[in-house]
């Protein structure tokens, strides 16, 4: 089963639900890496239902429902009963229907969800037309309390094994403001993205990083989401923003005197934060001239890459393609964007 990136598992499932295919998927991956915000994501974007459900945490009544006796009818006296359905399970419209956790599910719990995915109903609840069944679980190797899965059930399923990704991360804290010490020490220390270790409660994820960012924004340490390990490699990095050249006068277009940092974790540190400091195109200008001018292509590349996202996200890359475009030398590095900026 090879891996996907974030960003890759994110296209898979958009082909899916434009093609339509209600194929059963199941994405494994270590936990803390987004598998489910990227399904909820997902959802949010195609504008479908979502349903989140964590079957770890439920009992098989929770997803069979309860059997409710029927009165006999006049001269039988056999009574029988039905099946009432639990009111979460959807009735109408289109979406996707999520169980999350479904191998740290209990046996039992996991002989209930074979029902649903591999008919598509439970008792006497069918899932609608158009609803995607979709499931995510943590691996083997990643010691979390995991079941077998059964093999009937294993094989009715996509597989799709999901993968930290820097690149990724990087992309989505951008957008969700998470602070720019986490992305430029994560840009230069990128191993340090997801590292799982059994000896401690905390350890550095995706999912930890983010809470670490509302930490250090809120001026408390970061020990106790990433573990001490990271955080001190983190607290030590934070140095470099002493000396970080004045980002302030070089998005406002005066940066001619200031020189482009010697470090390679000044070197993160500043251009990371001229992309979180981009918002307009004349900023964008201003960064790209000074890059061009004193920086190696590496990171007047890597600038151009993150603005465009980012400004392609904000759907504002028109305005942009205004301004940068008529600079030959800006021009080069956009040559892969093009596309998306003549659109």
């Amino acid at each position: 089963m090879s891996s996907l990136k974030p960003s890759q598992l994110a296209s898979y499932l958009n082909k899916l639900v434009k093609s339509e295919l209600l194929i059963s998927t199941m994405i494994w991956g270590p936990p803390g890496i987004g598998k489910s915000s990227i399904v909820a994501q997902i959802a949010k974007e195609a504008e479908l239902h979502f349903i989140d459900l964590r079957l770890s945490q439920l009992a098989p009544t929770d997803l069979r429902g309860l059997p409710v006796p029927v009165p006999p009818k006049a001269g039988d006296t056999n009574g029988t009963s039905t099946w009432y359905p639990p009111e979460f399970l959807p009735r109408q419209g289109k979406g996707i229907l999520f169980l999350d956790e479904l191998n740290m599910a209990p046996p039992a719990m996991q002989g209930v969800a074979q029902q649903l995915i591999l008919d598509r109903r439970v008792g006497s609840y069918t899932v609608p037309d158009g609803w995607f069944l979709w499931a995510a679980g943590n691996r083997k190797e990643d010691r979390a309390s995991v079941f077998e899965m059964p093999a009937p059930l294993a094989n009715r399923f996509l597989h799709l094994n999901l993968e930290a990704d820097y690149e990724s991360f990087k992309n989505y804290a951008l957008e969700r403001n998470v602070s720019e010490q986490v992305i430029a020490f994560l840009g230069f220390r990128p191993t340090l993205l997801h590292k799982l270790d059994h000896k401690t409660p905390a350890w550095p994820s995706p999912r930890t990083w983010e809470l670490a960012s509302r930490l250090h924004l809120a001026n408390l340490p970061v020990d106790a989401a990433v573990g001490e390990g990271a955080a001190s490699e983190f607290q030590a990095y934070l140095a470099v923003y002493n000396d970080l050249p004045d980002l302030a006068a070089i998005v406002a277009g005066k940066g001619n005197a200031i020189e482009f940092p010697k470090e390679a974790s000044s070197r993160w540190a500043t251009t990371t934060g001229l992309t979180v400091r981009s918002q307009k195109p004349p900023e964008v200008l201003a960064v790209f001239q000074w890059l061009i001018a004193k920086a190696s292509e590496e990171w007047v590349q890597l600038y151009a890459a993150d603005v465009v996202n980012q400004f392609q996200r904000r759907k504002q890359l028109a305005n942009l393609a205004k301004v940068v475009m008529k600079d030959p030398a800006i021009q080069k590095y956009l040559t892969h964007y093009s596309h998306l900026l003549t659109q």
